[in-house]
């Protein structure tokens, strides 16, 4: 809770709204003959604002990468 009025203050906004524009950072696994890899979206400018006013580094963009098998 402490946690949250602290967001709120800091971003001088509701956490339900802080919160619905930060849930669309999304996350997609995409797989291929090169490789698997897992990538986020792009962050909006409001995500990035949001989280810049936390001190919170934004996210890789990509999150994992695994080289394919050689046939």
């Amino acid at each position: 809770m402490l946690l949250i009025r602290i967001a709120e203050t800091t971003c001088d906004d509701t956490w339900l709204n802080l919160r619905e524009e930060l849930e669309r950072i999304h996350v997609g696994t995409f797989a291929g003959p090169a490789g698997t890899f897992r990538q986020r979206t792009e962050t909006s400018t409001a995500q990035r604002a949001i989280l810049a006013k936390l001190s919170v580094a934004e996210p890789k963009r990509i999150i994992t990468l695994e080289p394919g098998t050689a046939a």
